[in-house]
């Protein structure tokens, strides 16, 4: 009887532990949620109000909405000609990175040696590399190669920014293709191009979509490199264009700023709430099997 009274105890023990460890990740969870979506309740709630409702308190909720805003940032940004010149810079890059990055990484997996190692552990080393470092050799480069100044040379330029972490990923994710496949295409006479064409990269439909979400939110929502590579007002991202509406010496049309972020963010985090299952699942799979 002792013992069966010790063994309960320590059950309930262990139980209790548990429940404790689980409420604790959860508050560490519950307060990297609110650091995280502060200041974007922050963004919406102050670009529905007015300047001097917004400097009298950010915190007030408004008396009244003012959706004037937006059409105000509408206007000054020329967010349809913003917006199109950001989706040209987003295509391109994410055209290229998906089209070069899954060959390479389905190649380098299949084909075991020196060689393929040495490749592979040298995009990874990429990864490394801080983009400040080499952001005016960048720029040099791309003055040269008359890249500089078009959304699509600086979407070319993302594809060389953004190989290297998708190599790393596809390359861990076709691991969990079976090579019986191959097999079995090369025999009824597949070619290599259809092999992969036809039959690899439909499978590899999880992984892209990681790919292609991760790096449309780090093209959508970057600053510095289009800040870098655009001079012409025309060509600018939406961003940029957001930019143009900080004035000199604090002169800042903050309800217009506000409404232009929020318009901004809005398609890329919809994409993401709508795909984000497949991104975890892709990220799980292809840094794991890597």
């Amino acid at each position: 009887m002792s013992t069966v009274r010790l063994n309960s105890t320590s059950k309930s023990g262990i139980a209790e532990r548990r429940r404790l460890s689980s409420f604790i990740v959860f508050l560490f969870l519950l307060a990297g949620a609110v650091i995280t979506l502060f200041p974007i309740y922050m963004g919406v709630l102050n670009s529905l109000k007015t300047e001097g409702d917004m400097m009298n308190n950010i915190l007030a909720i408004p008396s009244k909405l003012e959706f004037g805003n937006y059409s105000d940032a509408f206007e000054k940004t020329n967010f349809l000609r913003s917006l199109g010149n950001t989706v040209v810079v987003a295509a391109t890059g994410l055209v290229g990175i998906i089209l070069f990055s899954s060959m390479a990484g389905y190649k380098l997996s299949r084909t075991p040696g020196r060689l393929s190692t040495f490749l592979f552990n040298l995009f990874v080393l990429s990864m490394l590399i801080p983009f400040h470092s080499i952001m005016i050799s960048l720029n040099r480069i791309s003055m040269k190669l008359a890249v500089q100044g078009t959304t699509v040379g600086l979407g070319l330029i993302y594809i060389g920014l953004g190989v290297s972490m998708a190599i790393f990923l596809y390359h861990g994710f076709v691991k969990s293709v079976p090579r019986d496949l191959d097999e079995a295409a090369v025999i009824d006479g597949c070619g290599e191009v259809r092999l992969f064409t036809t039959i690899i990269f439909p499978l590899l439909l999880p992984i892209t979509t990681t790919v292609a979400i991760l790096n449309l939110l780090w093209m959508w929502n970057d600053f510095l490199l289009p800040l870098l590579m655009l001079t012409d007002a025309d060509q600018y991202t939406l961003l940029l264009s957001t930019n143009m509406l900080f004035g000199q010496y604090g002169n800042n049309d903050w309800s217009a700023i506000l409404s232009s972020l929020v318009l901004t963010m809005l398609p890329v985090v919809i994409l993401y709430l709508l795909l984000q299952k497949y991104i975890l699942n892709g990220i799980a799979e292809g840094a794991v099997k890597g």
